[in-house]
């Protein structure tokens, strides 16, 4: 195993037991089979995405495993990735904390549809990757970047955080909580502040760009932004 891949290897590993704690601490519990069924969803899907990347595009790996507020270059980038990283603990720790004090009554199919968001989710943000090996976890442009405009990119300037949208909606409810929906709102919020910022930075430094959101309308969901 090259350093690249042991270090994508200890990065997801590194992740998924963090995503566990958050998850079971709130709880005190391990009793907690929706999280199970979560978090086997969730790894097995992030963890093939891996393996593709591996295997067919170690360029755009390298680019994903740097991501965080310390290796974004634009300041206002490190704000909001820092602001994100908490925003998505929420939805996480939320749903935990209301299955703990038994706020919400889910059904189980309820939760299954939850799951089956995670991976529809997760496997639109798969497609992006597919797509466009430039979709660095960092906003940077690279030196023989160039505009993509189609596949999902025809349809919305930035389906990868579409994909994560559909993805942070079915947490909650994959998770057994109502009320964790509530927990959603502000990381949109955080991703929509991404996203606009990211165009601002686009539009300067990646050459067709400002042609290319002429072109396609819509930020997140055709016909409504």
């Amino acid at each position: 195993m090259n350093d690249l891949n042991k270090k994508a290897f200890e990065g997801l590993t590194f992740f998924i037991l963090a995503l566990a704690v958050l998850l079971f601490l709130p709880v005190w519990t391990f009793h907690y089979w929706q999280a199970w069924v979560f978090l086997s969803v969730f790894s097995v899907s992030v963890f093939l995405i891996t393996v593709y990347l591996m295997k067919k595009d170690t360029k755009l790996l390298e680019r994903r495993v740097n991501a965080g507020s310390a290796h974004e270059k634009e300041k206002s980038q490190k704000v909001i990735q820092f602001v994100a990283q908490f925003a998505f603990i929420a939805v996480v720790v939320f749903p935990s904390i209301d299955h703990r004090f038994g706020w919400s009554t889910v059904p189980a199919y309820i939760c299954i549809i939850g799951d089956m968001l995670v991976a529809l989710g997760l496997f639109v943000v798969f497609l992006v990757f597919r797509k466009n090996t430039f979709t660095s976890a960092t906003i940077e442009v690279a030196s023989d970047q160039k505009v993509i405009s189609t596949g999902p990119y025809a349809f919305v300037r930035h389906p990868m955080y579409s994909g994560a949208i559909i993805m942070l909606l079915g947490v909650p409810l994959a998770l057994g909580s109502w009320w964790g929906l509530l927990a959603v709102i502000p990381i949109t919020f955080v991703m929509i502040w991404r996203l606009l910022d990211e165009e601002k930075f686009l539009s300067r430094d990646l050459p067709g760009y400002i042609e290319y959101c002429a072109k396609v309308r819509w930020h997140l969901v055709p016909g409504i932004f």
